[in-house]
């Protein structure tokens, strides 16, 4: 049996279109300000064609008072709207990466975080895109 001697961690952002289902991802070392900003930017690209209203949790980073110049910026192109604290279960992404785990770690070893990020790049290839899956994932249900 192989023991873990270290923990590993990386940030992973996420963004998904409930209409659609396609997903943008990053990842970083950490989540910052600085990373969050690179992560908006690249969702900006991948949904160029409509102002995009981003809806939030509350982690420190996306309130930080650095974003507001390129807020400010490209505010044609994207809004932030938070949601109440903890309510995870009005967030879509939440319930992407709800189904992200349950396929790829639930009940699974991984020996490394290397491990785990090329199994999680072999599944979310194919919902770079848009698709029914994520569309459907993403219903809030009540």
């Amino acid at each position: 049996m192989c023991k873990q001697r270290k923990r590993e961690r990386e940030t992973a952002f996420g963004t998904v279109n409930p209409d659609s289902g396609q997903i943008v991802v990053s990842f970083a070392e950490k989540g910052n300000n600085q990373t969050f900003r690179k992560h908006l930017r690249k969702v900006i690209r991948a949904f160029a064609c409509k102002k995009i209203i981003l809806v939030l949790d509350n982690v420190r980073y996306h309130h930080a008072l650095k974003l507001k110049p390129f807020l400010e910026l490209h505010k044609n192109k994207i809004e932030l709207l938070f949601l109440p604290p903890y309510s995870p279960d009005l967030n879509p992404i939440e319930r992407v990466w709800w189904y992200m785990r349950k396929k790829i770690t639930h009940n699974r070893h991984t020996e490394s975080l290397k491990t785990r990020k090329a199994k999680f790049w072999m599944m979310f290839s194919h919902y770079l895109y848009p698709n029914e899956e994520f569309k459907n994932i993403c219903v809030l249900k009540y």
